[in-house]
């Protein structure tokens, strides 16, 4: 019986390591044909390079020692073409060959380099990366050990610490985006084990989203902001962004004011929906959620000012405060109807930081919290960098120049001269 139930179990598995193995192997033949074929086609490139003898500069000359290379579907075998290269530089050392495919003394691919911070965010610890990466890539998964974990983890350290120094002096952001997020230190004291996250997002001219800022602040206060934005124009980014969004409760509507004082506020609709709804009953949550909804889905500002009354006048005398919540925002709730249409989905919310930071959280809650307020922020950046790479651009990309020269939009139509 116990020899059926391992023959069974055999042959359950069977199936699915001979497809690992033939992706495995396709995967190697065609990253071996794809080195083959950068290799001829520079060696092509140099072809009528001659010394005084009239013999080729650059040639193939046999192949380098095979190099394992980690992979999603594991170890994969490469070796490449060796390529002898006579010519110097100008200053006089060998000019050398290096494949963009397979750059000198890569052992793993980048998607794994990413697969380790999401796992480390997903919640499984230093200790059990060994065990989590051999189930994923297989019981040969070299250079994945707890040490290598932490000395990559320490490496984040400092790549957030350059990237932050980057220079933005060649860029133009014509939208922001401004959050706050919190999160547990576990190894902190129970009055100082909040620690509040920094964020700062823009829309560059031709549409597409970047960070530009993560650091760590204290408690979201104007002071915090004012630093970050600060150092944001101190790097570069002088020129006024056209509109910023964010949460009510931030402190930094007041550093903004100050910093980038042309730049237009627009208050987060989710963040004040939630506000709301927070000061009345559950039994109206359905009701008020759809009467706000109609206040910022209106096609035009009269018909959201319109649906804006309607709320206030329902709810203000039994649910003051949630009235109040509403109304002492009007103006910058509305301000997204003087910018082009097709970006109202994208400036109505913070949700391009708040989505990207779900996974974060999920993190922080499995794990009740991170270890150092050092590992969180680190954390952070390594996520919102994986993130970033896949952020989709904004929806009518070419307005972003309407916008930048200061074309006016009512109703999110470009108006025309008369």
């Amino acid at each position: 019986m116990e020899q059926s139930t391992s023959q069974t179990e055999c042959l359950s598995i069977r199936p699915r390591d001979v497809l690992t193995d033939i992706l495995r192997q396709g995967a190697q033949e065609m990253l071996a044909a794809a080195i083959e074929n950068e290799v001829a086609e520079y060696i092509e490139h140099h072809a009528p390079l001659r010394d005084e003898e009239g013999h080729r500069l650059v040639v193939r000359n046999g192949h380098l020692p095979a190099r394992q290379i980690q992979t999603g579907l594991g170890r994969v075998a490469v070796q490449q073409p060796r390529v002898h290269d006579r010519r110097t530089d100008d200053n006089g050392p060998r000019v050398r060959f290096s494949s963009a495919i397979l750059p000198p003394y890569l052992r793993r691919t980048k998607s794994l380099d990413e697969l380790i911070p999401w796992l480390y965010l997903r919640g499984i610890s230093t200790g059990d990366f060994t065990e989590a990466l051999q189930a994923l890539l297989g019981p040969q998964a070299p250079g994945l050990s707890a040490t290598n974990i932490v000395r990559l983890k320490e490496s984040w350290q400092d790549e957030w610490k350059n990237w932050s120094k980057q220079s933005l002096a060649e860029k133009t952001y014509v939208y922001l985006w401004a959050d706050g997020i919190y999160f547990h230190i576990r190894l902190e004291e129970p009055d100082n084990n909040r620690q509040c996250i920094l964020v700062l997002m823009g829309a560059t001219a031709d549409g597409r989203k970047e960070l530009l800022a993560i650091t760590e602040g204290y408690r979201e206060s104007a002071d915090s902001w004012r630093e970050l934005l600060l150092d944001v124009k101190q790097r570069g980014l002088t020129t006024s962004p056209k509109i910023a969004t964010g949460d009510g409760a931030l402190g930094f509507w007041a550093a903004l004011r100050e910093v980038y004082s042309a730049t237009r506020e627009q208050r987060c609709w989710v963040h004040k929906m939630a506000n709301i709804l927070d000061k009345m009953p559950k039994s109206l949550h359905e009701k008020a959620k759809a009467m706000l909804q109609d206040i910022w889905m209106a096609p035009t500002r009269r018909e959201a000012s319109q649906a804006f009354d309607l709320f206030v006048q329902t709810f203000e005398a039994k649910y003051a405060k949630a009235a109040e919540c509403l109304v002492k925002d009007r103006e910058v709730l509305l301000t997204f109807y003087d910018f082009p249409a097709e970006h109202w989905v994208h400036l109505r919310t913070t949700n391009p930081i708040e989505s990207t930071f779900a996974t974060v959280r999920l993190r922080t809650v499995r794990t009740k919290g991170s270890g150092s307020r050092t590992a969180c922020l680190t954390m952070v950046f390594k996520l919102a960098q994986c993130a970033e790479k896949h952020w989709r651009r904004l929806n009518g990309q070419a307005l972003l120049l309407d916008v930048i020269r200061g074309v006016k939009f009512v109703d999110g139509t470009k108006e025309i001269a008369a």
